[in-house]
């Protein structure tokens, strides 16, 4: 298993579409609003990785994952965690995870941020087993109710 960076010279944005649309459709009939990630088209996913730090994670030749790293002020945000669901279970997400703690150190960035669905508990599960805590709850434009949580990682130096 290699964590390569999603640079100038990839070109597999097509394969990158179809991994994180793969890996969120679990997602499809469980969230309201619907994922972001529905949105996504291979242009906007290379404007994406162009502004944001993006790795990958493959087998061989294989795109078995990704993540996308914003930094913010005082924390680096993680986006779009994805993992092939034929990959999962094997410690790829954990190995990304390592990666954007070092860039976070590289940066000076004292935690990692993200936020996952409040119907996903699952994953709060995942998370909170990673090191994360929950630090709020937050509805997205036009929602009255909790349609979000965010959750911490401290990072040390």
């Amino acid at each position: 298993m290699n964590i390569v960076p999603i640079d100038e010279g990839f070109q597999r944005w097509d394969e990158l579409l179809t991994l994180i649309l793969s890996a969120f459709a679990y997602m499809n009939d469980r969230i309201d609003p619907p994922s972001s990630a529905l949105q996504l088209t291979p242009t906007t996913l290379a404007a994406k990785a162009q502004s944001e730090i993006a790795y990958a994670a493959m087998e061989g030749d294989i795109l078995c994952g990704c993540v996308f790293l914003r930094p913010e002020e005082g924390c680096l945000y993680i986006g779009k965690l994805a993992i092939a669901p034929d990959a999962q279970g094997r410690g790829i997400g954990r190995k990304l995870l390592t990666v954007a703690e070092q860039v976070a150190r590289d940066r000076a960035l004292a935690s990692l941020r993200l936020e996952t669905r409040i119907e996903l508990v699952e994953n709060h599960d995942v998370f909170t087993c990673w090191g994360f805590e929950k630090t709020a709850e937050n509805a997205h434009p036009g929602f009255t109710r909790t349609t979000s949580i965010e959750m911490r990682k401290s990072i040390s130096a």
